[in-house]
């Protein structure tokens, strides 16, 4: 006697949790707001390059002092740093296929980005505060 099929979900119910972590969104939302943020951040940062260009380093240092040049600096490398984690990560998840491969690109972006923004942090915080 042939048993009666008594699952009622539709397809995309039977596979839920074997795919998406929905996190998809959140990602693109992250990315889409620090280009967005990061835009007057350029902006406003190359009009303090454009002022200080034939300038010797300590006049260009000095423009640094500023706790508003600093602050946008600082927060153009965290919000700059962040973005290209997103996105380096986005290509990396679409692109290569290998879980192993996949996994330590991931890790080594992450990580490049963590120790760039800290070194980069450090001079910041250096020619600001004069360490």
């Amino acid at each position: 006697m042939a048993q009666a099929n008594t699952d009622f979900r539709t397809p995309l119910a039977r596979v839920s949790g074997f795919g998406s972590t929905k996190e998809g969104t959140n990602h693109w939302w992250q990315q889409r707001l620090t280009a967005v943020a990061l835009v007057p951040l350029v902006l406003i940062f190359g009009i303090i390059v454009l002022k200080v260009i034939g300038s010797s380093q300590p006049v260009a240092a000095a423009a640094l002092k500023n706790p508003m040049a600093a602050g946008i600096a600082a927060l153009l490398i965290v919000l700059g740093l962040w973005h290209l984690n997103l996105g380096a990560r986005a290509i990396i998840e679409n692109d290569v296929y290998h879980n192993g491969i996949k996994s330590v690109l991931i890790i080594v972006i992450s990580f490049s980005c963590v120790l760039i923004g800290m070194a980069s942090l450090f001079a910041v915080a250096k020619l600001a505060f004069g360490v």
